[in-house]
């Protein structure tokens, strides 16, 4: 369930935040005015390189609107939202990871929490971590873009507003999950989410924003090509739509998990794509740390 953060928790965090006790009680604004990134719309697919790309190429193609958008503050719902109507949720979910620097440790003690928490949240029966990826705000706090890396540097945030999966890459991702070919038997009904995570105290200067999925059509979405090194992905983009509904919650922190849909193989009656991006903050603190934040995509089988 969600829950108001605990300053005490802070305490035994091992990795501080620079919160006052003032700041921390502080009320914060139920909205903000903030920039985000939407694709303007073209002829060709956009493409993204997740790597340095060749000589002669750009990071991405593609033109991008910078809009000020209303983000509503989503610890003041009356209501809380739910993961197959809104299509997120906040859920107090405290972490034994410690070394984010360690892809095997995250593996061994970090995906077995999520599979548990992925089944809790979604009521799916199993639950499968298939992968991760931890982004830190650059040091230089430079203009927010496509979270490209550096070779050997963690991903920054992404600005783009995107879904980490398209209705083909969604399909597609159940047999990569699975390893087997399923395409001769009834397909069942599956979901996949992104599990969100602060790994250094409350998140304040770059926060993530998430796009309530009723208020998203199809039309909004657009197909993008993800190149990494040794494949090619897919992922939607999301041009500018007046209905759409922005939230983002305030001062998120480590003990504490956005698990958000990222696709759904049913068709109607539930959340299916939540396009989200990271945000400048206009109201964080001048001296807060740079944000540290992992993210786990995870398939759940509901049926």
């Amino acid at each position: 369930m969600s829950i108001v953060p605990d300053p005490s928790t802070q305490a035994s965090d091992s990795l501080p935040s620079t919160l006052t006790a003032q700041q921390w009680l502080a009320p914060p604004p139920p909205t903000v005015r903030a920039t985000l990134s939407y694709l303007v719309p073209g002829d060709e697919k956009p493409v993204h390189y997740s790597y340095e790309p060749p000589p002669g190429e750009p990071w991405e193609s593609g033109r991008y609107e910078e809009t000020q958008i209303s983000i509503g503050d989503a610890r003041m719902l009356d209501g809380q939202p739910s993961i197959h109507r809104e299509g997120f949720e906040l859920w107090d979910a405290p972490t034994e990871l410690r070394n984010y620097n360690d892809p095997d440790e995250i593996r061994r003690a970090y995906y077995p929490e999520l599979e548990a928490l992925a089944t809790r949240v979604t009521g799916g029966r199993r639950a499968y971590v298939f992968d991760h990826l931890v982004r830190q705000r650059e040091s230089d706090r430079g203009p927010l873009t496509f979270g490209r890396s550096q070779r050997g540097q963690h991903a920054a945030p992404n600005a783009r507003i995107h879904n980490d999966y398209t209705e083909q890459s969604g399909r597609r991702r159940l047999s990569l999950v699975l390893g087997a070919d399923i395409s001769g038997g009834p397909m069942p009904r599956y979901c996949i989410i992104n599990v969100w995570r602060s790994l250094r105290g409350p998140v304040l200067d770059t926060p993530l924003a998430i796009c309530d999925a009723r208020s998203v059509d199809a039309s909004d979405l657009v197909e993008a090509e993800v190149r990494y090194p040794r494949r090619n992905g897919e992922i939607y983009l999301a041009v500018r739509a007046q209905r759409h509904s922005w939230w983002h919650y305030s001062g998120l922190d480590r003990h504490e998990a956005l698990v958000f849909k990222q696709y759904d193989s049913r068709l109607s009656g539930v959340s299916r794509f939540v396009p989200h991006a990271a945000f400048l903050h206009p109201e964080a603190p001048a001296d807060a740390l740079p944000r540290i934040s992992i993210e786990a995509r995870c398939l759940v089988l509901m049926d």
